[in-house]
């Protein structure tokens, strides 16, 4: 190979490289806000008189929390409390100065 031929190579691989790291860090500023979003339903299901019984046996509580995760997933992708959106935007300039791995 020549020098042309690695100087195409290593940039074709900074350029897909930052993309994938963007991406890498808003779907984890997504899943911290869903699993804060689940905190704050969890604790408002424990807190909350009795809105869905207080003698739920623990397979209705399992259910319970796994619907409360999956709710608060969802919420998060579709913008939820617009978490993920300020985390991304907070770490935009150090991901932009960050060293690729080549």
């Amino acid at each position: 190979m020549n020098d042309m031929a690695i100087a195409s190579v290593l940039s074709a691989g900074v350029a897909t490289t930052k993309p994938q790291t963007a991406d890498k860090v808003h779907d984890a500023a997504q899943q911290f806000e869903a699993l804060l979003m689940g905190q704050i339903l969890r604790s408002a299901r424990q807190n909350g008189s009795g809105w869905l019984g207080s003698g739920e046996d623990s397979s209705a509580e399992c259910a319970t929390d796994y619907a409360e995760q999956q709710f608060a997933a969802v919420l998060a992708q579709q913008g939820g409390l617009g978490l993920a959106d300020l985390i991304v935007k907070g770490l935009e300039p150090k991901l932009a100065t960050a060293p690729t791995a080549s």
